[in-house]
């Protein structure tokens, strides 16, 4: 996720190849803390939290955190690899490595969660990043700090309909929030990493990287940390494959209770169907399905949005009944799931 090399700039008093270790601990960190957000993700998708309990409120505010922490390290990281001479090598694998990563992680969401696969998550972001990130390793600090700022503000006060073409989405500028799992595009993210090149550019000519030498108390968290941080790309793709055997695998043993899940169910059918038609209409249209769902003992879909070809008809039947029961008159108003 970021270089491995920490060599410091000429322009420190500390010896070159001196390595930060709570540079290591620091990422470690951001890594726990984003396990801690995408198990708390994984028991929502599992039926065990209510629907939206990932992405709103304190839960929101913390990934954003996480995310942003993630880029202001890759931005420092960049300065301290490669602020004395671009080295070209070690860059290219490290990025040919987040691309690869990227890559494998859009093929799998798009085939085992395509409505919301993850076309530009924080590995591409991290990508792009890398490679934009060079061209301000020598800029002026003030400019880079002012750019920062703009990037971020930017998606606040300014969105055209012209970047709502889904080949620009990556940029995010569109009027409208595409759905993904994991969406961090240009704007505003690419500010972090820009803050992230600052901070260490400033660190380094005043001498405060001397700060980040050391570890911290006591020695095991310290080791565990820093074998995290320092193995950052590996822990991110091995995580939640993990963490999601292991709830698989609990919620065999013991399911979330029926009255969560039928309330999951129909908040998360109200969602998708209020993209089509009015929200009140849509939610008497979830509740007709859950209820001709259960009365046709088919609550494992509730569970599973996996189903058999039988299984799809008689969903596609019910659905066609729902519309109906909702929408007596104007049953254009709703297009059936």
């Amino acid at each position: 996720m970021n270089p491995a090399s920490t060599a410091l700039n000429a322009e420190t008093p500390m010896k070159s190849g001196t390595r930060l270790g709570r540079l290591d601990i620091a990422r470690g960190v951001a890594l726990i803390a984003m396990a801690i957000y995408h198990f708390g993700w994984d028991l929502e998708f599992f039926g065990y939290l209510a629907q939206g309990s990932a992405s709103q409120g304190w839960w929101r505010i913390f990934a954003r955190c996480i995310a942003s922490s993630f880029l202001f390290l890759v931005g420092f990281s960049l300065v301290l690899a490669h602020a004395r001479a671009i080295r070209w090598k070690p860059f290219m694998i490290r990025l040919a490595q987040v691309v690869l990563a990227a890559a494998a992680i859009s093929l799998l969401t798009w085939f085992f969660m395509p409505q919301g696969f993850i076309f530009f998550g924080i590995l591409h972001q991290i990508a792009l990043a890398s490679l934009l990130g060079l061209l301000f390793l020598r800029s002026p600090v003030w400019l880079t700090i002012l750019l920062a700022a703009a990037i971020i503000a930017t998606p606040v006060y300014y969105r055209a309909e012209f970047f709502n073409h889904p080949a620009l989405w990556w940029v995010g500028l569109s009027s409208i929030n595409p759905i993904s799992n994991d969406y961090v595009p240009l704007f505003p993210w690419f500010g972090a990493v820009l803050l992230g090149i600052a901070s260490a550019r400033i660190m380094q000519a005043t001498g405060l990287l001397r700060l980040l030498q050391g570890g911290i108390k006591p020695q095991w968290l310290e080791r565990l940390l820093t074998f995290i941080g320092r193995h950052s790309l590996i822990f991110y793709l091995v995580h939640q494959p993990v963490l999601i055997g292991l709830l698989y695998g609990f919620s065999a043993i013991l399911p979330p209770s029926p009255a969560l899940q039928a309330a999951n169910f129909v908040n998360q059918c109200t969602v998708q169907c209020s993209a089509n038609g009015d929200e009140q209409l849509c939610r008497v249209y979830c509740s007709c399905m859950l209820e001709t769902i259960e009365a046709n003992n088919l609550s494992n879909l509730l569970r599973s949005p996996a189903a058999t070809d039988e299984e799809r008809q008689k969903l596609s039947a019910f659905s066609a009944q729902c519309v109906i029961t909702a929408v007596p008159v104007k049953t254009e108003s709703l297009e059936p799931l």
